[in-house]
């Protein structure tokens, strides 16, 4: 639950439905087609994926999750169960 609505939007909209990566939108900046791109997220140590829910992002929201929340979402994604 906590994957797919951690506080609003879920990261599933953007991560895909097993965090490995998706298109969020493809556009056109000063005529050039550009593409917005989520990473894949199940290969981070938790280190890193703990300081990416932490700082603040340009298109990713602000969650304000809890350590707790973080190592929850973090078993999640990197389980090989759940990413098959």
């Amino acid at each position: 639950m906590l994957y797919f609505n951690p506080r609003g939007i879920g990261c599933n909209l953007c991560h895909g439905k097993k965090g490995k990566g998706s298109v969020i939108a493809r556009y056109k900046e000063k005529g050039k087609a550009k593409v917005l791109k989520a990473p894949a997220i199940t290969d981070l140590s938790l280190s890193e994926f703990s300081k990416s829910l932490k700082e603040t992002h340009r298109v990713m929201p602000t969650y304000f999750l809890t350590d707790k929340e973080i190592a929850i979402l973090y078993f999640y994604v990197t389980n090989d169960k759940q990413n098959r």
